[in-house]
């Protein structure tokens, strides 16, 4: 598995926008993006750096695997 890099919020919105997701609204620190094609909704923390397991859990969330999401970036 490779290693996840060490990224902000904003560039994970970034790159999940090229997956087909689109920002929404942001609710204090947290984004909310949805993809129209299924309608998935996730919200990513507006953090200057995510923690591993967010990152993680938000990779999951989209559909994707961490190797998919690198490219993504």
């Amino acid at each position: 598995m490779p290693k996840l890099p060490r990224i902000s919020g904003k560039d994970a919105v970034k790159a999940l926008a090229k997956n087909g997701f689109e920002f929404r609204r942001q609710v204090g620190s947290h984004m909310i993006i949805k993809r129209k094609s299924d309608g998935k909704r996730i919200s990513v923390p507006n953090h200057s750096e995510l923690p591993n397991g967010t990152l993680r859990a938000i990779i999951r969330e989209a559909g994707l695997t961490v190797e998919e999401f690198i490219k993504l970036l």
